[in-house]
């Protein structure tokens, strides 16, 4: 949709050509103070405009080091069309070190919100109102939950080919296809007419380069495929659909020494990692059941029976191989090439 002049976020108005820092204010704290959250707002000419959100979990960082790096670094002199960006969203959750509010509610499963009902329903209900329902697509940056870490990858509803389309577009090689569980910002999104994905990189409470830098490009790709920045997007060489995950859980309790890595492909019977007791003894392999990618990965070193180890995504034969030539050609956790 191409958006003219004004637009109003806060009650105030952003023309076309102006960048603005505003707070949305979604309730008060103890001492009665105004809880709010801010917003920047870049618009260029006329044209659609993109969301992207960060932080709806309140310890996944990356996503702030992405908009962070995006509006500082980026050039949006030639832009077209408005970019509304939300760094932090869960701002309780985000002062506590927290992935809930205060109230315990998951922010993620409580769209689009209520005016009247708790902390965590009001936030939802301002954000789907002043940022959501006033854009044409988005973009919801998130990490791995807890004590894990994920590979780079989109989250989208493929069925939705508006939604294939802008995830496609972001870069990533690897697409989990999904509409999201209920009350989720990108499923709420869509049902609303915002063609929304998820990018998923990365564990809590860090922020980390590699990651960063990935989704820096991937917001870039989605503004140029948009057309609203100038230049063409730049693709991986490889793209996989995943329709299918699984993740495998620890047998045993025990010290735990990890054997895979993320982005690895696995072959049926491949260990995954070493259980043992505190002396080093009593060992035991927990293996892959069947062949795949992992997707996601535990960083705990000590876990009990049925503790999530390594979330894999399955694919074919083909796939795999496609996906082992893909990935022996990228560098290691290090930055190093691999053997």
């Amino acid at each position: 949709m191409i958006r003219g002049e004004p637009l109003c976020f806060a009650s105030s108005p952003v023309a076309l050509g102006e960048t603005a820092e505003l707070r949305l204010k979604v309730a008060e704290s103890y001492t009665a103070e105004p809880v709010t959250v801010p917003v920047t707002v870049v618009r260029g000419g006329p044209g659609p405009t993109l969301f992207v959100t960060a932080t709806v979990h309140g310890d996944e960082l990356n996503g702030v080091g992405i908009l962070r790096g995006l509006l500082n670094d980026a050039d949006f002199s030639g832009l077209k069309g408005t970019l509304i960006a939300v760094p932090v969203v869960n701002v309780p959750g985000f002062l506590n070190q927290d992935r809930r509010l205060p109230d315990r509610r998951d922010l993620n499963r409580s769209f689009p919100g209520s005016r009247k009902g708790s902390l965590t329903a009001r936030l939802a209900d301002v954000l789907f109102r002043e940022v959501i329902r006033k854009s044409d697509f988005g973009l919801d940056l998130h990490t791995a939950g807890g004590e894990r870490t994920n590979y780079p990858h989109i989250r989208a509803d493929l069925g939705n080919p508006a939604v294939a389309e802008l995830a496609a577009a972001f870069g990533c090689p690897l697409i989990v296809d999904g509409a999201g569980p209920e009350g989720s910002l990108r499923r709420t999104a869509v049902a609303a007419g915002v063609p929304t994905v998820v990018f998923e990189a990365g564990s809590a409470l860090r922020l980390e380069r590699p990651f960063i830098e990935v989704g820096i490009a991937g917001v870039i790709n989605v503004l140029r495929s948009l057309k609203m920045m100038p230049g063409e997007p730049a693709l991986p060489p490889l793209r996989l659909s995943i329709d299918r995950t699984h993740w495998i859980r620890s047998r045993k309790g025990g010290i735990l020494d990890l054997r895979v890595e993320l982005g690895q492909p696995l072959r049926r019977g491949q260990t995954i990692s070493i259980h043992t007791n505190p002396f080093g003894r009593e060992r035991s392999q927990l293996k892959a059941p069947h062949s795949g990618i992992v997707l996601g990965l535990t960083q705990l070193p000590l876990v009990h029976p049925g503790d999530a180890i390594c979330h894999v995504a399955c694919v074919g034969r083909q796939e795999i191989e496609a996906w082992r030539a893909y990935w022996e050609n990228q560098p290691d956790e290090n930055g190093r090439s691999r053997p």
